[in-house]
């Protein structure tokens, strides 16, 4: 199986992993973390600024790989505290259209740099699909 790694000058991996990678028609998402690329700091705030600071990696990250919040399927959430579900769940439904991806969400005991939430994903590799403009190499 060929694994594509995919390189986001927004958001680079910042150890020994890709931000993604192509394979099989799909695209997987490493985790992000809420930090903020143009600082390399945390998103100040609570859950929700570190929530949307995620999304904002994530969507540089399917941009890279010319795809789009709509090509996810499956979502996984490791939150530090369960107390922080309804928070989360308000800005996650604002980033996505019905229907909605499969999700998973589960609390940690912790996560890099202190940081509240983590975010990873699966997309759907629609640059493979018929009629689609090929894949970067």
């Amino acid at each position: 199986m060929a694994r594509d790694a995919i390189e986001a000058e927004k958001t680079p991996a910042i150890g020994p992993y890709s931000v993604a990678v192509r394979a099989n028609g799909l695209v997987y998402l490493s985790g992000q973390t809420p930090v903020d690329p143009a600082t390399g700091k945390l998103a100040p705030g609570g859950v929700a600024a570190q929530a949307e600071q995620c999304f904002r990696n994530l969507r540089a990250v399917l941009a890279a790989a010319r795809l789009g919040m709509d090509d996810a399927i499956k979502v996984n959430v490791y939150l530090v505290d369960m107390g922080d579900f309804a928070a989360f769940n308000a800005v996650y439904e604002r980033q996505f259209a019905k229907p909605y991806p499969a999700r998973t969400t589960v609390a940690v005991a912790a996560l890099p740099f202190g940081a509240r939430v983590e975010i990873e994903m699966v997309a759907r590799d629609g640059t493979s699909e018929p009629g689609a403009p090929p894949c970067p190499t």
